[in-house]
């Protein structure tokens, strides 16, 4: 399996503890880097983070145009008609950079799989199917992909890990009732999910990012 170029932080040698920050649309892996030194995750001890490089594919809503992307968006609508074989792939990527941070000695219940957008709509793809036990998944401003087939394909494993998503109140690419739907539909399923919204765009908060810390602080705590 092809191992996608990252950006890796390292708050300390040898982390115990590992996030994998999956970007939005068109960006790259630089674009959470920030994000990644306002939180303060101390207590949890040394943490690597990985911010991935999506690979480069042509975009039909963006008239063909080639950019970083996770998936091809077909419309606007998002979920109509998705790109089911580019979600499947870009989930083996994701599923290459978990066993990467196995294999460096950080076990699946000491890594966070998160994403924007985009990269939202990954983390819950691969988080929610990924055969052990993640210390959780983060959805900003995204929605569940291939829900249809979430009940069935989703592991037992990780049933009962937390699930944190937030979204702008104003967003104008991802409705918020599409993150709300999505919400509701984990929740259905039996998942535990901590939902937050604020008054914002496509874009990212710094008391969503206080609010995320707290979570992640629960989730990684030693």
């Amino acid at each position: 399996m092809t191992l996608l170029e990252s950006i890796e932080i390292e708050t300390a040698p040898q982390p115990t503890a590992a996030v994998i920050w999956l970007h939005g649309l068109g960006a790259d892996g630089s674009d959470f880097v920030p994000f990644s030194q306002e939180l303060q995750l101390g207590p949890v001890g040394p943490v690597r983070y990985v911010f991935p490089h999506a690979p480069v594919m042509p975009v039909t809503i963006n008239n063909g145009y080639r950019m970083r992307a996770w998936y091809d968006i077909l419309g606007s609508e998002l979920v109509r008609r998705e790109d089911e074989a580019g979600l499947r792939n870009s989930m083996a990527l994701v599923e290459a950079l978990v066993a990467r941070e196995n294999q460096r000695g950080i076990a699946a219940g000491r890594i966070v799989l998160g994403g924007f957008s985009q990269g939202c709509a990954m983390a819950l793809l691969a988080g929610l199917r990924h055969q052990d036990k993640l210390a959780g998944i983060v959805g900003l401003s995204g929605y569940l992909p291939l829900a249809a087939t979430t009940a069935q394909e989703r592991s037992a494993a990780n049933t009962a890990t937390p699930v944190f998503m937030a979204h702008g109140t104003h967003d104008n690419v991802v409705p918020v009732e599409r993150g709300q739907q999505s919400c509701e539909a984990l929740r259905a399923l039996g998942h535990t999910v901590e939902w937050h919204t604020y008054p914002m765009a496509h874009s990212v908060c710094m008391e969503e990012v206080r609010d995320l810390e707290a979570w992640m602080l629960k989730a990684l705590a030693p």
